[in-house]
């Protein structure tokens, strides 16, 4: 027989039945737990936190277990009687009706004691049907080379898909009805209600900017921009390590852990090294100027305080990214396996032009920032974490007199003013009007200089060009450059808000 014949042989029954193999379920473990639920109301509250309707391999069973759920959350009784109303009673299961086939199931039920055990079972079961449709569709891609998903491309999406599939249990995304999402809203209130300083987000540590923005919320992205020297990575890092050092765990029903304040922050540095970093930090904790730590030139007194601050800065879940010009798809993936591997509540990213593409290095620079901040937003979301992301302004603020930013000086600025949620400008004026000391101090006009240098000496403006959640306005905040702190106003004289 030759090569073509031995491929076109028809198969015989036996060889069928060998190579046909149907996806994992279990039908009586399903009928069990349905027949558990309908007998005694409580079975239901033992799997509905990880259970959805959607794990039930067979529709009718998935159909009674959404059914029986409604009715149970809302405290009326689930059982044959009052949940064949909302199904084809008359419709046929084999040779029975429906209504009979509840009937027998609630009449088979196995103890209460068992719901859970039968509930895990057919959630594993579950995740491994998503399991192979996954590695299906990664088989069958790879077979095709499709243009439009290169290997690196197809990787990138397997990952996301899994980590998807290992943090919700699904990963189709699909529609959520809203009876879930009113509950996650009630859910993020109740949480704030119980947060120190009532905050629907993670708190910055600066008061006076969580009163303005609620704190930082969960999936938005939050643009920090400014000029060079305004400070914008100083805030970004003191931000970064209030939130990692206000860090308090809490153990859930899963054994995983949750943050109750604080979280673990992920900071990619495209700019600095980690060690600069760590000595900006170090200096701003112990008030040490970072230019003494980085001569050496300190007394015997400064150095213990900065090796006793070093000590307790190594128990804070901060973890530093270094890798310069990283990719949207590099940093995407690696945020998924910080968030695996130790947690993640918040990410700083140090900064958006500094930043390429996914895709083939584009000459279109606006049309790359386009998809770096399109693909910042698309994380925050399927994270569920704030994601700062600092910017550089065009130089166009310099040529102006008045010096404060506006919206129409971020740099390739469509997309990132249309993606983010939130958009802060960090404005030092006293940058500014330092530059501007007359040379000979008996010039008449040194002493208005003198006057308006001793007003915004020590001072910066942070200000919300855009909010989707709240007002603008700007937030004063004191600045102490040599140890690039920002902090709360200490004088009441000062106004923390202004509105616009």
């Amino acid at each position: 027989m030759n090569d073509a014949s031995r491929k076109l042989s028809p198969i015989g029954k036996d060889q069928a039945d060998q190579h046909y193999r149907e996806a994992p379920n279990n039908l009586e473990a399903e009928q069990a737990l349905l027949g558990a639920i309908l007998v005694n109301n409580d079975a239901y509250y033992r799997v509905s936190d990880f259970l959805k309707p959607v794990h039930l391999h067979e529709p009718l069973h998935r159909k009674i277990y959404e059914v029986a759920g409604d009715i149970i959350r809302m405290g009326k009784m689930a059982n044959p009687v009052t949940i064949k109303t909302f199904l084809k009673a008359d419709e046929k299961v084999g040779d029975v009706t429906v209504a009979t086939y509840l009937a027998r199931l609630a009449g088979a039920a196995v103890s209460i004691i068992n719901a859970e055990d039968y509930g895990r079972a057919i959630y594993d079961l579950a995740l491994r049907r998503s399991l192979i449709t996954i590695g299906e569709d990664m088989v069958n891609i790879a077979y095709d080379a499709p243009l439009d998903m290169p290997p690196q491309g197809q990787i990138e999406d397997a990952e996301r898909r899994l980590f998807e599939l290992a943090e919700t249990g699904r990963y189709d995304g699909g529609f959520q009805s809203f009876n879930d999402a009113v509950a996650l809203a009630i859910d993020m209130a109740g949480a704030a209600f119980e947060r120190d300083g009532s905050l629907s987000g993670i708190s910055t540590g600066i008061h006076s900017l969580d009163g303005r923005m609620g704190g930082l919320q969960r999936s938005d992205l939050i643009v920090l921009a400014g000029r060079p020297g305004m400070g914008k990575t100083s805030l970004a890092t003191n931000i970064a390590y209030n939130i990692a050092a206000a860090y308090e765990p809490e153990v859930q029903a899963d054994g995983s852990f949750k943050a109750r304040n604080g979280g673990v922050v992920g900071f990619y540095s495209l700019e600095m090294s980690s060690e600069q970093l760590a000595t900006r930090i170090i200096s701003e904790q112990t008030e040490v100027s970072s230019s003494k730590i980085r001569r050496g030139d300190i007394s015997e007194a400064e150095f213990e305080k900065l090796v006793a601050c070093s000590q307790m800065m190594q128990k804070v879940p901060l973890y530093i990214d270094q890798t310069g010009g990283i990719s949207i798809a590099q940093l995407s993936a690696r945020a998924r396996r910080l968030k695996r591997q130790r947690g993640l509540d918040c990410l700083v990213v140090d900064y958006i032009q500094l930043m390429t593409g996914s895709g083939k290095s584009s000459d279109n620079r606006v049309q790359e920032i386009t998809q770096i901040t399109t693909g910042l937003k698309a994380l925050g979301k399927e994270l569920n974490v704030p994601i700062i992301a600092l910017s550089q302004l065009s130089r166009g603020v310099e040529s102006r007199e008045d010096k404060r930013p506006q919206l129409s000086d971020l740099r390739e600025s469509g997309s990132i003013e249309q993606d983010a949620d939130v958009v802060l400008f960090v404005f030092r004026e006293e940058y500014y009007v330092k530059n501007l000391e007359p040379r000979d101090e008996f010039d008449p006009k040194y002493e208005e200089w003198k006057m308006k240098m001793e007003q915004v000496k020590g001072t910066a403006d942070v200000i919300i060009a855009k909010q989707r959640h709240g007002p603008t306005g700007t937030v004063k905040l004191a600045f102490q450059s040599e140890f690039t702190r920002f902090t709360d106003l200490a004088d009441p004289s000062f106004t923390q808000y202004e509105e616009h």
